[in-house]
């Protein structure tokens, strides 16, 4: 190799994760953290709604509750605003400097809980994906799947509901559903976990996932 040569950084992965309410993200969150921390693979972590100083304040006004009702249609241009800055600000910069993201939600979300749990439809949500997004997906999407009882349950007993954590059970029946049909498109990019065994199990299957993608 000349000595001239440039070396290409590695290439960094976009992993996201999805579930309803309660599934346990967050504990497999950290879990993936401290995974990458043990293979120094260099990774930063993000969120959405969320992500920017401008998509945090984005996200307060989503989980918040309002005197008046907030219309459907201005819920999905929200997200999607925050997705734009959190994308040109976060997502992109990191990937190209070679970092995996590690994303608590993302677009699959949006289908999930405005395509279906609100009924605005898939079609909607993937015109503003393409005008947002171009060509940026994930490498690979873990949906963490409970039933909706016991992942209402969870949420409820962390504490007081946000706006969309007290939205009713065929809501998130709508939501879960949406999660099922995605992961049966593409299973390639997503895997359907079984968050409903125990905590060792799923970080198992979760680990599998990390070593694919590694090796």
């Amino acid at each position: 190799m000349s000595a001239n040569k440039k070396i290409m950084p590695q290439k960094g992965k976009f992993i996201t994760l999805e579930g309803t309410e309660g599934a346990g993200k967050s504990t497999n969150l950290r879990f993936i953290c401290e995974w990458l921390d043990a293979a120094n693979i260099p990774y930063c972590v993000t969120r959405e709604p969320g992500g920017t100083q401008i998509a945090e304040q984005i996200r307060e006004l989503l989980l918040a509750h309002h005197g008046e009702p907030l219309d459907a249609m201005a819920e999905l241009l929200l997200i999607f605003a925050g997705r734009a800055q959190h994308i040109a600000r976060v997502i992109k910069p990191a990937l190209s400097e070679g970092k995996w993201v590690v994303c608590d939600r993302f677009t699959d979300a949006t289908y999930a809980y405005q395509g279906a749990g609100r009924e605005l439809g898939g079609e909607l949500v993937e015109r503003l994906e393409v005008l947002v997004q171009g060509e940026l997906r994930p490498h690979k999407t873990l949906i963490f799947d409970v039933s909706t009882e016991v992942g209402m349950r969870r949420a409820s007993d962390r504490g007081t509901l946000d706006r969309f954590e007290s939205e009713p059970l065929a809501f998130f029946e709508r939501v879960r559903e949406a999660y099922h049909q995605r992961a049966a498109t593409n299973p390639e990019r997503y895997a359907l976990i079984d968050a409903s065994r125990t905590l060792p199990e799923v970080k198992a299957s979760v680990l599998q996932i990390l070593q694919a993608l590694h090796a």
